[in-house]
């Protein structure tokens, strides 16, 4: 543990093992390519995710448990508590799914993490998984 860095406790092993489990019900059910891609991208970028207000905005119960419904967070993307990065990432993955209109451009206000994550699903969304996403050497 570097100084700085909060200790880990029994509390975030059962808030990570919950996380956990609700990626693995969102990939689950994702019934489309698209879905599957845009899930991925939030499941990896995690911060968006554990919002609260984010949660409730998307997911939505069926009768095979939560489900990611892009179209109602779309709605709410303005009005939940993210900063301008967390905001131009939701853009980009919404419009993954054909929901609201973010420029590509939008890449440019994105750290080199989740530019790496938003590149990773661009090619998800192509059929490519042979193309490497990282640093170049």
């Amino acid at each position: 543990m570097t100084t700085g860095e909060a200790p880990i406790t029994e509390a975030d092993d059962v808030d990570d093992a919950g996380f956990r489990e609700l990626c693995e019900q969102l990939m689950r059910t994702a019934t489309s390519p698209l879905d599957r891609a845009a899930v991925q991208a939030l499941v990896e970028e995690r911060t968006i995710l554990e919002v609260d207000a984010v949660r409730h905005a998307l997911l939505v119960d069926t009768e095979h448990g939560p489900t990611a419904h892009f179209e109602g967070l779309s709605g709410w993307q303005h009005t939940l508590d993210l900063d301008e990065e967390q905001r131009s990432f939701l853009g980009l993955v919404l419009s993954m799914v054909g929901v609201g209109l973010t420029t590509v451009a939008s890449v440019q206000a994105l750290d080199e993490r989740r530019r790496s994550i938003i590149l990773r699903a661009i090619l998800r969304l192509a059929g490519n998984d042979t193309i490497a996403v990282g640093a170049r050497m």
